[in-house]
């Protein structure tokens, strides 16, 4: 019983590293938005009482902690010796962690802008939520944060390949599927708007809650697909493509049954389109984001 108990806690010293890492890759991660950002963050939120902005901030330390996960499960061994675990692999194992979050920081928010342009063109996303302080706006720029977070967690954890492979190599691959990723999420939403009977645009626009929150579990739940569809060993670039690909084309199809199961089984006798538009229903919102992210995790896990 004993050695149980002694070998689960034996991780727990390295663990506490990571955990002390991760919220100072928080704090970084606030200086470089502060940076990026032309108002001031605190004055919005505690003056002016701009839960929109809360909401999409929220959705940004979200989106840096799943970069961060990426970053630890790529370089992370489990070293065992006579100490605490405290070794000079692990030393070096931590630095590698704390270079590819900061990394990860930087490009997390280099692409959240280019989504946003290209996600929601129709108007300034920024003059939305700190202007209009429009919570709609703040809830798709949540799923932005998170589903392009998980676009990178994948393209860091899954540069795969051994360990002789040119570093080089592995920033290349991680750059196009990280291209890769955020082109499927700019298509992603084309799609969405498509296939539904309401402009997204229009209703955020309008300040309409339940649009944003259900665009934005969809953006949350395609990124849980892309991520699988880019993590793991990388073998070529044809098997690579052609498995991005695959996995691309089921996470459209498989997301739009999904809305359309929403409809039929778990909201009978009510349209969810007409919710969402009409009604201005959050808690419909609220539904189908959380169904199409849990049916992206089965995916996840299943296959």
């Amino acid at each position: 019983m004993i050695d149980i108990l002694v070998n689960n806690l034996e991780f727990f010293p390295t663990g506490l590293v990571y955990v002390v890492l991760g919220i100072l890759v928080l704090f970084i991660a606030k200086v470089v938005q502060d940076f990026f950002t032309p108002y001031k963050i605190g004055d919005q939120l505690s003056q002016k009482d701009n839960v929109a902005l809360g909401v999409s901030i929220s959705g940004y330390y979200l989106g840096v902690i799943v970069v961060f996960l990426g970053a630890v499960y790529q370089p992370l061994t489990v070293i065992r010796d006579d100490g605490i675990g405290f070794t000079s692999t692990f030393g070096l194992e931590v630095v590698e962690v704390g270079l590819y979050a900061l990394v990860g920081i930087f490009v997390l928010n280099l692409a959240r802008i280019v989504v946003d342009r290209l996600v929601l063109y129709e108007f300034d996303v920024k003059n939305e939520v700190i202007e209009n302080q429009n919570i709609g706006a703040g809830a798709v720029e949540l799923g932005v944060y998170i589903s392009v977070g998980l676009v990178i967690a994948a393209s860091i954890a899954g540069s795969g390949g051994s360990d002789s492979t040119p570093v080089i190599d592995s920033v290349i691959r991680s750059a196009a599927f990280l291209i890769f990723g955020m082109l499927v999420l700019v298509l992603f939403t084309i799609f969405y708007e498509y296939t539904t009977s309401f402009s997204i645009h229009e209703q955020l626009s309008q300040q309409n809650i339940s649009v944003g929150v259900a665009l934005s579990g969809n953006l949350i739940a395609i990124g849980v697909i892309v991520f699988k569809a880019v993590f793991g060993e990388f073998i070529g670039w044809s098997e690579g493509i052609i498995g991005f690909l695959v996995f691309a084309i089921i996470g459209f199809i498989l997301l739009y049954v999904v809305r359309v199961v929403v409809d039929l089984v778990l909201l009978p006798g009510t349209k969810v389109s007409e919710e969402l538009a009409k009604d201005r229903n959050l808690g419909v919102g609220f539904i189908e984001g959380s169904v199409v992210i849990s049916v992206a995790m089965i995916l996840n896990f299943a296959i």
